[in-house]
This record gives C-alpha cells, sequence and structure tokens, in this order.
C-alpha cells in the first residue's frame, strides 16, 4: 500500500497546487517553510483524485504523466485504497505541521474543497453530463454551455487551486485583505488553466502531455473550444490570466512568482 501512495504522489508532475500554497505564503509576507505542510496536504488530495478519477469506473485511462495509471500499476482494489489512504493523511499532515490557530480553518478549507460542493460535486456534474443522466447540452445555447462548464470547472479543478492559496496565506498568518486578493487571483486563475487544459487535449501530443490526448473528443464532451472555437477560448484564457495577475499587483516582487504562474499558465505545452 505504501509503495502504490508514493507511486500516486510523487509522480512527474507539475505540481502546481503546491507552488501555489507555498507561494501564497511568501505573498503574505511568510516562508515557504510555513507553508510546507499546507503545500504536503493539497498534492495529497490532488494526487488521490487523479487516482480515482482514472478508475474504469469513472474516466478509464491507462496513463497518466506518462506511466501507467495506479490501478494499472497495481490493480483495482490497491488504487481505490491507495486513494481511500491518501485523503485523511492530508489532513494528518495539516493538523500535525499547521499553527495550532489556524487548524480548524486550515482543515475546513481543505475539506470543503476536497467534498461534495467542490472537487466530487464537480466530477458528478462531469459524469452525469458525458453519460447522460441530464438534459442534451447540446440543445443549449453557447451561452448557457459556457456557463454550465465554468460552474464545473471551478467546483472540480478551481477549488484546490484556491484552497491551495488561501491555505499558505493562512500558514502565514495573512490577513483578510490578502485572503481576498488571492481568491480573486485565484478564481481568474483555475479558469485560465482549464481552457488551457481544453485546448492541449484537443492539440497537444501525448508524448508533451504525458497522458493520452483527444479522449474528450472521443466521449463527445462539450469544452470550450468546441463551444466558442479554438481562438475564442485562448483569447478568453489569456484575459484571465490578465486578470488573475491584476488581482496581486499590490504585492510587488512578493507575488512574482503567481504573477509567472498565471502567465505559464496559458502557454504551456503541457
Amino acid at each position: 500500500m505504501v509503495e502504490a501512495m508514493q507511486y500516486a504522489l510523487l509522480a512527474p508532475g507539475k505540481r502546481l497546487r503546491p507552488a501555489l500554497a507555498l507561494e501564497a505564503a511568501r505573498t503574505c509576507g511568510g516562508t515557504w517553510e510555513q507553508a510546507a505542510p499546507a503545500a504536503l496536504a493539497v498534492e495529497m488530495i490532488h494526487a488521490y483524485s487523479l487516482v480515482h478519477d482514472d478508475l474504469p469506473a469513472m474516466d478509464d485511462d491507462d496513463l497518466r504523466r506518462g506511466r501507467p495509471t495506479c490501478h494499472r500499476a497495481f490493480d483495482e482494489a490497491t488504487a481505490i485504497l491507495c486513494g481511500d489512504a491518501l485523503q485523511p493523511l492530508a489532513f494528518q499532515v495539516l493538523a500535525s505541521g499547521m499553527p495550532m490557530d489556524v487548524v480548524p480553518e486550515a482543515c475546513r478549507v481543505l475539506a470543503q474543497a476536497a467534498g461534495v460542493e467542490s472537487l466530487v460535486g464537480g466530477q458528478v456534474d462531469d459524469l452525469a453530463a458525458e453519460r447522460g443522466w441530464v438534459p442534451d447540452l447540446s440543445d443549449q445555447t453557447p451561452e448557457q454551455q459556457v456557463e454550465w462548464m465554468e460552474r464545473i470547472h471551478r467546483r472540480k479543478t478551481g477549488r484546490l487551486f484556491l484552497a491551495s492559496l488561501d491555505l499558505g496565506c493562512l500558514a502565514a498568518g495573512g490577513n483578510a485583505q490578502c485572503r481576498g486578493d488571492l481568491k480573486d487571483y485565484g478564481e481568474s486563475f483555475g479558469l485560465a488553466f482549464q481552457i488551457a487544459d481544453d485546448l492541449l487535449d484537443a492539440e497537444g501530443s501525448e508524448s508533451s502531455m504525458g497522458k493520452r490526448v483527444g479522449k474528450d473528443a472521443e466521449r463527445g464532451k462539450i469544452t470550450f473550444p468546441t463551444v466558442i472555437g479554438k481562438e475564442l477560448s485562448r483569447k478568453r484564457a489569456d484575459a484571465l490570466s490578465e486578470q488573475a495577475t491584476a488581482a496581486i499587483s499590490g504585492y510587488g516582487h512578493a507575488a512574482e512568482s503567481l504573477s509567472a504562474l498565471a502567465r505559464w499558465i496559458v502557454s504551456r505545452q503541457t
């Protein structure tokens, strides 16, 4: 079991969520060391969610980050239990590593980001649309489809980005103003990331992405490029990236890395 957990957690990847936690702490005047438990906790939640998303009952993927998915490298039962173990371990890390006065709030933030209101709920909505559990989305207007996609992505992907930033801020003792500014940054960052991801699934290669591409089209899944086109999708992602950067412009040098990340996510090739 430990081997499977290490396989899932230490897989090659961008480590965006830990980076956001660390840099949020720095933006608020803290240090990476203060935010290390938060960074590890959000990566554990992210890793568990990928292990479960890849299962045959969900997305049924064989490749993740350039190597076999957890259930392919081990087996389905081990993969399920691996995810089950990583989730509570994330909260154990928070409770033992964060300042005691913010532990309750930190645990609430992470639980809300990982639960039915957010990550899990977004995945349910995604599966519902893909499997026809809801009315045919193709009958809706493009504006309605975009609104639906944004709602899903803000829950499924965006809320864990927001939690990463918030936990980093809490670890550093950031004030309400800093938490609010980072939330504004995270809202735009998360949606820009997802639009860029949709574009990469349509245009990227398996070798550069480290996972199977084109699966959205195979499943007839509604994405930003299929609804508003690739060019408008790029413009929307770029505008959101600029909004994210503007939200933290008042923090100067301390926020340079977060600004660079916001620019990078819309120009990346992986």
